[in-house]
C-alpha cells in the first residue's frame, strides 16, 4: 500500500470535477483538524481518512446533490461489533448500513456548516471504539 499523502490527495482534489468541491474540501478541513494521529490517501477513487494505518473515514462522491462520508472498520476483516449505541447523540446525522457502518450526507455548504460540531464530535468517537 503507498505511504498515505496529503500531497495524493491535494492533486486528487485539484483535478477533481464536482459540484459541491468546496464543501467536500471544508468536509476534508473539519475531518483533519479533529485528531492528529489521522492521515489521508486516495481510496476507492476519493479521499480517505487513516487512523492507527487502518481507513475509518472515506468521501463517497457518488449521487446527484450530495456527497457522503462513510464511517467504517477498514478494510481488514474484524470481529461484528454493534456500534450505535456509542451513537445515540448522533442518530439525526448518522445512516447505518451495518452495525458498524454508517454514512453522513452533505448537501451544501450551510449542511456542512450546521454538522461541523457533531460531525468532529462523531468522528473522534468512531476513531476510539472503531478499531
Amino acid at each position: 500500500m503507498p505511504k498515505p499523502s496529503s500531497e495524493h490527495v491535494e492533486n486528487f482534489l485539484k483535478q477533481l470535477d464536482h459540484p459541491l468541491k468546496p464543501e467536500m474540501e471544508e468536509v476534508r478541513k473539519i475531518i483533519l483538524n479533529t485528531d492528529e494521529g489521522l492521515s489521508e490517501h486516495i481510496k476507492w477513487n476519493a479521499p480517505s481518512f487513516l487512523f492507527q494505518n487502518d481507513d475509518r473515514v472515506t468521501f463517497n462522491l457518488h449521487g446527484k446533490g450530495f456527497f457522503r462520508l462513510v464511517l467504517h472498520r477498514g478494510a481488514k476483516s474484524k470481529d461484528p461489533v454493534d456500534l450505535r449505541p456509542f451513537f445515540e447523540h448522533a442518530q439525526e446525522l448518522l445512516e447505518w448500513s451495518a452495525p458498524d457502518r454508517a454514512t453522513i450526507r452533505f448537501t451544501g455548504m450551510n449542511d456542512v456548516e450546521s454538522k461541523r460540531d457533531m460531525l468532529q464530535a462523531v468522528i473522534r468517537k468512531w476513531l476510539e471504539v472503531s478499531g
